[in-house]
């Protein structure tokens, strides 16, 4: 996922300081993926280094603990975004997804490995893993089914649905994706137990033609 991009088209909108601008971010994503505010810091250095973001206003000190933490002695510095930094939006929402380079994925990094490794019970995982999602999947549908998911005619609640919409698919194809390598183990394992079991007759007949 973009910090980026999206931090710069939420910039767009108006000039922010970081925390407001995590706030935004959480508040237009259902928190679903929320921002350490060092991260947040550290994309707008970047961001202005880059000259996609300019400061346009300082306010009064912050004195929370979490900014002290994230080595955030600055003032309220408040961002905008500049014209770079609006073409580079303007770019990313023109621009689909690529495809060619995924994100790594945990589970399919772990049955990778497991399958080569002896001694692990590669069924045992599938069958927990499915289990948690299923259960991952109910708890989402629940919250499509109520709350701010449920009536989405405000944009921010529109998001937020349109987001568990993402989080709904992707728990039931990773539910599919399971039952398909449990399915391939299965074939795998009746494919082998055949071709020890011929391994035996067929040298037994190439001894007899000698």
């Amino acid at each position: 996922m973009s910090i980026r991009q999206a931090m710069l088209a939420i910039l767009e909108q108006g000039p922010m300081y970081g925390y407001q601008l995590r706030a935004e971010f959480e508040q237009r994503t259902g928190e679903t993926w929320p921002l350490n505010i060092g991260q947040v810091y550290t994309t707008l250095t970047r961001l202005e280094r880059d000259g996609l973001v300019e400061v346009v206003g300082h306010g009064g000190a912050d004195e929370t603990d979490e900014a002290a933490d994230a080595g955030s002695d600055r003032q309220h510095v408040s961002y905008r975004a500049t014209e770079a930094g609006r073409g580079e939006v303007s770019e990313w929402f023109a621009t689909p997804v690529p495809r060619t380079q995924p994100p790594r994925d945990e589970l399919a990094i772990k049955l990778a490995l497991a399958v080569t490794l002896p001694g692990v019970d590669v069924g045992t995982i599938i069958q927990r893993q499915r289990t948690a999602t299923m259960a991952s999947l109910q708890d989402y549908t629940r919250l499509k089914r109520s709350g701010r998911a449920a009536r989405p005619e405000e944009p921010a609640d529109l998001a937020w649905s349109l987001v568990l919409d993402a989080l709904v698919f992707d728990a039931e194809a990773e539910v599919r994706w399971l039952d398909h390598c449990e399915a391939r183990l299965r074939r795998a394992a009746t494919e082998r137990t055949d071709v020890r079991r011929d391994a035996p007759a067929a040298s037994t007949t190439e001894g007899a033609a000698r």
